[in-house]
């Protein structure tokens, strides 16, 4: 509608600034002269939105002006954009979340904007049994705040050592929190439930100015994940799954696209609980073949779940 695109463009230009009319088509996927009709529009109901032609023009709202989205804290609207930071947005997604990022106050605002870059929340990851995370309050401080810790740190084997940090990055996976940082320039994850004691120290993080966290985790991860047992599973992949299950597996062996254009492909996964929770998640966009294993556990998941809706 007319109207939510009117208000896209006021939260836009409010948390972007000056913007030229092609980079708001693409961020509202409409045409450049949509956009400019729109302009036109707001200018006429009393919005205070002008352009300045020439090299290094655009489009702007008068500055102190303000449209308020009521009803969401400043700390919502924070977690809110840091649990979106990674993921490939719906268009009413990423309208909801230029809403949010509107309503933030200018004082809390650069938090908001490094929390989105240094917080991310995915439903998949390393698969462990739940254990309390104690320390994640403070780990969150030392993020945003770029300051480096001193932590104790039970490794797999339960042997406690002391690590001075430079903390990078927040991920929640697999129902727990990892700390991405590095140690002596060596970027690591870190399990949140394995620190024993911390403490934030008063010197700044040795660390870019800029992350891509799903990248540096999906990295780690996926190198994680090579080093447990393997598990090949040969499935037909249907194209809008394809993506998702290419993503989380560690690799594609062969790949043979079918003329109803599913993909025929044997994928490598660390093992079945890895292979069985991926292929779950893409609900019927994937039909296993082999192994049997793996279709008798899906099969059992459908079935218990169609008992508890029955």
């Amino acid at each position: 509608m007319r109207a939510d695109r009117l208000l896209s463009i006021v939260m836009l230009l409010q948390h972007r600034g000056r913007l030229n009319a092609a980079d708001i088509a693409a961020q509202l996927e409409v045409s450049t002269r949509t956009v400019l009709r729109d302009i036109e529009a707001l200018s006429a109901a009393g919005v205070p939105v002008y352009t300045d032609r020439g090299r290094g023009g655009g489009i702007s709202l008068l500055p102190g002006y303000r449209t308020e989205l009521t009803g969401l804290t400043s700390e919502e609207a924070t977690a809110l954009l840091a649990s979106g930071s990674g993921r490939v947005a719906t268009p009413a997604y990423a309208s909801a979340m230029r809403k949010v990022a509107a309503a933030i106050p200018d004082a809390h605002r650069a938090v908001a904007s490094t929390a989105s870059q240094r917080i991310l929340v995915r439903p998949e990851g390393f698969a462990f049994p739940r254990e309390p995370e104690l320390h994640l309050v403070t780990l969150h401080r030392a993020v945003i705040d770029a300051l480096r810790i001193h932590v104790s740190y039970r490794n797999r084997a339960g042997a406690a050592a002391d690590r001075i940090l430079d903390p990078i990055g927040l991920v929640y996976a697999g129902d727990h929190w990892y700390l991405l940082a590095a140690r002596d320039g060596n970027e690591r994850v870190y399990r949140v439930s394995r620190i024993d004691s911390l403490e934030v120290l008063e010197e700044s993080a040795r660390r870019s100015a800029v992350v891509d966290l799903e990248a540096a985790f999906t990295a780690h991860w996926k190198s994680f994940r090579a080093t447990l047992d393997q598990l090949d599973v040969t499935c037909l992949v249907d194209q809008s799954s394809w993506l998702s299950l290419t993503k989380n597996a560690i690799r594609v062996i062969s790949d043979d696209v079918q003329r109803d254009g599913r993909h025929l492909a044997t994928i490598t996964f660390s093992g079945r609980n890895h292979a069985t929770g991926v292929i779950w998640q893409c609900g019927p966009g994937v039909t296993v073949l082999q192994p049997n294993m793996i279709r008798d556990e899906l099969a059992a998941r459908a079935s218990a779940t169609a008992r508890l809706y029955s």
